[in-house]
């Protein structure tokens, strides 16, 4: 919100393109999303060196349940070998990783993997990357406002705060609003990501496919947000006085 530049920004993403980028070049999905995963190396490795303190990440939505059972086997196993070869480098680097989203439908195997990253990167203190696994913001919204009204009815309609609070609690993350979210891919939607977290959130949509975006192309979208005029409502504020001295690309 205005004001608070003493911190860095949320940058959020939704990382989309995997398919589309392999089947462009004759191979299968599966190969897209292992392409993925060296984007998602290296864009949390470069996120280190800028003016971000949280990145979040959009993995799986609830929604893609819908797609080939082989596809999704292949994305999780992608997210178990993620954890288990970067975990170790991501907390010695002060990354501290947590995930959001349901975790009732997730398998044991993926259950464990997740805990021990977050577990393991719990005391990291330069950049927060959340990741989103079988999240949906209409569910978790109107889940929140439901929780809130049966708490506080007898104290008034739920205020803003209090369904943000559920939120957290529903997420068993911190939330927080964003600065800038990216969509790679083409495509021009939110997809049910962070609704609630980007009311006023400045949108960069790229076609860079997500297997193709790298340090430079995060670099350009700041170089962008530093330009936008951001409001709230009230006077232009320019997004420079949030990036600042931090920017350093």
């Amino acid at each position: 919100m205005p004001g608070e530049t003493e911190r860095g920004i949320h940058v959020a993403i939704i990382m989309d393109g995997n398919g589309r980028w392999a089947e462009q070049r004759g191979l299968s999905r599966a190969a897209g999303h292992r392409a993925g995963v060296g984007a998602l190396r290296r864009v949390v490795e470069h996120a280190l060196n800028l003016c971000i303190d949280r990145l979040t990440l959009y993995a799986f939505s609830s929604d893609n349940w819908r797609r080939p059972p082989a596809e999704v086997q292949t994305i999780f196993r992608l997210l178990r070998a993620f954890l288990r070869l970067e975990t170790e480098r991501m907390r010695q680097r002060g990354v501290r990783v947590q995930f959001f989203g349901r975790r009732d439908r997730l398998a044991p195997v993926v259950l464990k993997a997740m805990k021990a990253t977050e577990s393991l990167t719990s005391t990291g203190n330069r950049l927060l990357v959340s990741v989103a696994i079988d999240y949906s913001s209409r569910n978790a919204i109107a889940q929140a406002a439901l929780d809130a009204l049966a708490a506080y009815h007898r104290r008034g309609l739920p205020t803003r705060e209090t369904i943000q609070l559920r939120l957290e609690r529903i997420l068993v993350a911190q939330t927080e609003d964003v600065d800038l979210l990216i969509r790679t891919g083409g495509e021009k939607r939110l997809s049910d990501f962070l609704l609630w977290e980007s009311a006023y959130a400045e949108l960069l949509f790229t076609d860079r496919m997500w297997p193709n975006f790298d340090a430079s192309d995060l670099d350009t979208a700041l170089r962008d947000f530093s330009h936008r005029q951001r409001r709230y409502g009230g006077l232009p504020q320019l997004a420079s006085d949030r990036v600042g001295a931090a920017m350093k690309v």
